[in-house]
């Protein structure tokens, strides 16, 4: 905790590298959130977890007019797999392209049992904040897509299904949503 606040961060998915953000959410209370088991859980095996989490995904797209997502459990499989590596580095950094040429991917880290699938994913939703329709990269009102990559990610128009995992640590939920196909592709309008 930081001046009495939780912290919550998330890193911004790119093509060119990463960027990381800090952002202390103005909660007036504690949320709640489902218990999991600790250690990795793939959210296809907690289908309330999963249910929720496509649920904020496609409410954002609804709100562009893009497809709505499908939950995809191979996607949520292979988000499981990098959960230990997250926990390990205790920070975010992308997993390796080379491991997942056709899928881009999400990451979020947040106070254990601090926050819910909703608030995890709006994280990356609230980027729309610096969202200005256009031809990617030039899709931010700040100059800097990676300001809002998360959230182009999320309503990438031939991006068709998503998968996630939640990573529990001792003190740290991380969360791993992967996409496919993959978005934020220079050239390509968004929405």
């Amino acid at each position: 905790m930081k001046n009495g606040r939780r912290n919550l961060l998330f890193l911004s998915v790119g093509l060119l590298g990463a960027s990381y953000a800090s952002v202390a959410p103005s909660f007036a209370q504690r949320p709640t959130t489902p218990s999991v088991i600790r250690g990795v859980v793939p959210l296809q095996d907690q289908s309330n977890l999963a249910a929720r989490l496509l649920a904020a995904h496609n409410r954002e797209r609804a709100a562009v007019g893009v497809p709505l997502l499908r939950w995809d459990p191979a996607l949520a499989a292979s988000a499981a797999s990098y959960g230990p590596a997250l926990a390990a580095m205790g920070r975010l950094e992308h997993s390796p392209r080379a491991g997942r040429p056709f899928e881009s991917e999400n990451l979020w880290m947040g106070s254990r049992r601090a926050y819910t699938p909703e608030q995890m994913v709006g994280t990356w939703a609230s980027e729309k904040a610096y969202f200005r329709p256009g031809i990617f990269p030039n899709v931010s009102t700040t100059g800097n897509w990676l300001d809002v990559s998360h959230y182009t990610q999320m309503i990438w128009r031939s991006t068709t299904a998503v998968g996630c995992a939640l990573h529990a640590a001792a003190n740290t939920d991380y969360l791993i949503c992967r996409y496919a196909p993959k978005g934020n592709r220079d050239g390509q309008r968004v929405p």
